[in-house]
């Protein structure tokens, strides 16, 4: 099957992950690996679940070496038209991060045994695996596609075109007659509001007083943590996050060129870090409790029954940060006392997970497109990867609940003040 050596158009590659998103969807749907109510209501990180499907059957589709993208025919091809392939040459920049990491384990996924790639499709959709012991790669391999996964998932062109998909597989076999609830996020348009950033102490103030009214049907964003309305506890929770995003900033200019470029990314970015800061820096572990931005203690206890899983898992990723951080240094000191030059591409565990929340998965690799081979590294091979995920899932979980919804547009031009 040829490729052509032309760049490919993003919309191109759009059209065709889109076609690969319905038919993925709709053949989970039928396997039962996703059922009506879970497509219809969007909830979860089916957001994540959708791609990385896509890019689980499209490795099993995958016949060339080094891997390439069968692309679906254009229906306005004629007969006489040969079919195309994403390869590295003809894959606009854009992707190719992407294009590396699903390349790398299509060999993997192809060498399993069809009980294990069930497993895996399973794992994929937030299923336990059906054989016992666990292969030992499908968990690698599924971090990995979700992680590309949660990349494609902030891209404005997959966002506006995910409600549907959703309903193609709805309306497949017409065993439904649900409706696809998915709202993709408030487009940005960046101004430069009044604001108040304190480099010194990192802190961000979201008074500001040149924000654009909103609409009589939106809440007005408050300036205290408990707003009219709201539960004080997910408030509480939400203004601490974006409390932390001045320490952000602070810590990660390069997020400020990423907010004229990608907003977006920048934005989802942004509370990933938020996330991982308040895990470390205001979690008492020992009274299971988050210290707000006013000082004041909200415990796992004193949250409503539905909050209770996105606090915990809050504070699961201080927790496993705090082990993260003992591992990395305990690694420095060994290789000290070795006698190992220590430099600045010794890169710490953490720091790669921090990497990867800004620039992705494949970040390693965006200056060396090569010819598909390269050596794996360690953040994509080891725990970095699936802690990212984990981070960057719990996200995108707090983006979608309604009560962060209503205050990210101005948030949102906080940040793009900040950054400009």
């Amino acid at each position: 099957m040829p490729t052509s050596t032309q760049t490919l158009s993003e919309q191109t590659v759009q059209d065709a992950f889109h076609s690969y998103l319905r038919s993925s969807l709709t053949h989970a749907k039928m396997e039962r690996l996703l059922d009506a109510d879970v497509l219809s209501s969007a909830e979860g990180d089916l957001m994540i679940t959708g791609p990385a499907l896509s890019l689980y059957f499209a490795a099993l589709r995958c016949t060339t070496n080094p891997p390439s993208v069968p692309l679906p025919r254009n229906p306005k091809s004629s007969a006489g038209d040969r079919p195309m392939e994403l390869s590295y040459e003809n894959c606009p920049p854009t992707f190719i991060s992407f294009l590396r990491v699903w390349s790398m384990n299509v060999p993997a996924i192809q060498s399993l045994a069809p009980e294990h790639q069930h497993d895996l499709a399973r794992l994929i959709c937030g299923l336990p695996a059906i054989q016992n012991p666990v292969h030992r790669n499908i968990s690698r391999i599924a971090a990995e596609l979700r992680a590309v996964a949660l990349e494609i998932s902030q891209r404005r062109s997959f966002q506006d075109r995910f409600a549907s998909a959703l309903q193609t597989a709805l309306d497949a076999g017409n065993s439904s007659h649900k409706r696809a609830s998915f709202v993709p996020p408030p487009v940005y348009e960046p101004t430069s509001p009044s604001i108040s950033y304190k480099p010194d102490r990192g802190s961000l103030s979201l008074q500001s007083h040149h924000l654009e009214p909103p609409s009589p049907s939106s809440t007005t964003p408050s300036p205290t943590i408990l707003a009219p309305g709201l539960s004080p506890s997910i408030e509480f929770i939400r203004e601490t996050l974006y409390a932390a995003l001045g320490d952000v900033l602070e810590e990660h200019p390069s997020l400020r060129g990423l907010l004229s470029s990608d907003p977006c990314r920048a934005y989802f970015a942004s509370v990933s870090l938020a996330i991982l800061f308040v895990s470390t820096e205001a979690i008492d572990q020992t009274t299971k409790s988050i210290i707000g931005v006013l000082g004041t203690p909200l415990t796992l206890d004193e949250c409503p029954r539905e909050l209770q899983p996105l606090m915990a898992e809050l504070m699961s990723i201080g927790e496993v940060a705090g082990n993260i951080v003992e591992e990395d240094n305990s690694s420095l000191m060994d290789a000290l006392q070795r006698g190992e030059e220590v430099t600045g591409e010794n890169e710490t565990r953490l720091e790669r997970v921090k990497k990867i929340l800004i620039v992705g998965v494949g970040y390693e690799s965006r200056n060396d497109i090569g010819n598909g081979t390269r050596t794996r590294k360690t953040s994509v091979q080891g725990r970095a990867v699936g802690f990212a995920n984990r981070i960057g899932e719990l996200a995108l979980r707090m983006m979608s609940l309604p009560a962060f919804r209503q205050r990210q547009d101005s948030v949102f031009k906080v940040l793009a003040g900040i950054g400009g």
